[in-house]
């Protein structure tokens, strides 16, 4: 595996142990932008962006998490992360605390700062000091005040109304907490109601109080149960900072080089039994790739895998949600007599006879394999999926071409489909257009017509005189359904 990445031009950084930590060191000290792994240990290790999964051919090909996310949302940073990983169970503990869950340990340790909770864990463990001596500095603790004015002991409380009184005191003249009119007496309590007199509200809070130190006296104690704990090689594993093979201060060599292309196919052939072509064909992605990045910076003119210059853009495809081009890439004259580089078709097709008779997976399925086509006049052609950016920061004039190609197609198409149009209506105008249910039920009707003998005589054409109709016809507030039905008779 090392000996294939160097020849594909990967760096390769060897660890001293856990891989997790090394690439959790590479990140926190900026060498890499993020970890990619499954392992929520690289966050322990000091890891700032971890990369759960990798899914290139979907809409949202990362799932992503940052430790300044989790610090904000949950309030727990590294030492935190630490403490609830030895508390539940570790790659390197997997008991944990028995009794102690998820929940459990997420509560306890925010009860503490970040640089205490790791000490406090060694008090509780090895019992040198009672519970939560000197204070436990929490935002949900609240220490009742010592002052000798405020009230220790709760005074009696009216039965009727819940505040502080007799009810005999009570009875005929409502107590100041009761807000009511009515002089006779109090008003009775709701079900539920709680007094908010000081001497209550200190009762309550200390009864809080009192209610957590027990749930924390219980958890201490299932943690002095357990033996050996904290793990002290489990937290200076966690916390080291030289997890790999090199100086801590000149730091990795971490430098991105060209594949080496013929020796890939060598090695690829000999330990995969691939046939040359066919490895030249799924590499041709990563080669495009890397030359569009090349041409980006340094526009020289060279050609793709020394045989294919870079054609023209045929159109926009979208593939997976998002929009890539679809280049053309054209093979020299000088390279269509190599043997060495030709992919011809029939090689292709006994290649994907090999796999299919290996029963290995199909690579030529996968969405980035170019597609060959062979013209008229025996040149080759290959069509790969680009990132846009890239190709117009490689080839900005042929994208220019493209564009400028593209607006000139659609204005035609505008002109052609407005022509198209003209020439319908104008067709239309002179055959006759289709009429309308209103229309044709008009053309459909009997014309009524008057004879000359009389103008308020109506004939149906049959001979036959309607006085009923002479009557209605003749009378200008004559509703729409009886005209109708006087017309179709």
């Amino acid at each position: 595996m090392q000996e294939l990445l160097e020849l594909l031009g990967l760096p390769v950084v060897k660890a001293k142990g856990e891989a997790e930590a090394l690439c959790a060191q590479l990140n926190s000290e900026g060498y890499v932008d993020a970890c990619i792994t499954a392992d929520s240990d690289a966050f322990l290790y000091g890891a700032k962006c971890v990369i759960k999964c990798v899914q290139p051919n979907s809409k949202e090909p990362f799932e992503c998490y940052h430790i300044s996310d989790i610090e904000a949302g949950t309030g727990l940073k590294r030492k935190h992360l630490i403490a609830i990983s030895l508390l539940v169970g570790n790659d390197h503990d997997l008991d944990g605390v028995q009794g102690i869950g998820l929940d459990t340990a997420l509560r306890f340790v925010q009860a503490f700062a970040e640089d205490e909770i790791l000490n406090r864990l060694y008090e509780i463990g090895n019992g040198d000091t009672p519970l939560f001596q000197g204070g436990i500095k929490s935002i949900d603790d609240h220490t009742p005040s010592s002052d000798k004015s405020s009230p220790k002991i709760r005074c009696c409380h009216c039965s009727f109304c819940g505040h502080p009184g007799s009810k005999r005191a009570h009875y005929k003249f409502s107590c100041e907490y009761c807000s009511t009119s009515n002089v006779e007496g109090c008003m009775k309590k709701p079900d539920g109601f709680k007094c908010d007199c000081p001497s209550c509200g200190v009762a309550q809070k200390e009864k809080e109080q009192k209610r957590k130190e027990n749930w924390r006296m219980k958890v201490c104690n299932k943690i002095a149960l357990q033996t050996n704990f904290p793990n002290e090689k489990i937290i200076a594993m966690y916390l080291c900072d030289n997890h790999g093979y090199f100086a801590a201060k000149d730091g990795p060599c971490i430098s991105w080089g060209s594949p080496k292309t013929e020796m890939l196919v060598d090695f690829l052939a000999f330990n995969q039994i691939w046939e040359p072509s066919y490895i030249r064909r799924m590499m041709l992605p990563m080669l495009s790739t890397i030359f569009l990045r090349e041409m980006a910076v340094n526009s020289v003119k060279t050609l793709l895998y020394g045989q294919y210059e870079f054609d023209s853009v045929l159109r926009v495809k979208i593939r997976y949600g998002h929009p890539f081009y679809l280049v053309k890439w054209r093979k020299v004259a000088s390279a269509l007599g190599s043997a060495m580089y030709t992919i011809p078709t029939e090689e292709s097709d006994r290649q994907q006879d090999v796999i299919a008779s290996d029963e290995s997976p199909n690579l030529l399925e996968g969405p980035d394999v170019p597609e060959i086509h062979v013209d008229e006049e025996g040149y080759f052609y290959l069509l790969t999926d680009e990132n846009m950016d890239l190709v117009q920061a490689a080839f900005p004039e042929k994208v220019d071409s493209f564009l400028r190609e593209k607006e000139l197609k659609e204005s035609k198409r505008r002109k052609s489909s407005s022509l198209r149009s003209e020439r319908t209506i104008e067709k239309s105008e002179s055959k006759g257009v289709q009429l309308s249910i209103t229309e044709f039920y008009r053309s459909t009707k009997v014309q009524i017509q008057v004879k000359p003998g009389g103008p308020d005589k109506v004939s149906d054409g049959s001979g036959v005189e309607n006085s009923k109709g002479k009557r209605e016809v003749s009378s200008p507030n004559i509703s729409k359904s009886v005209r109708r039905r006087l017309l179709f008779n």
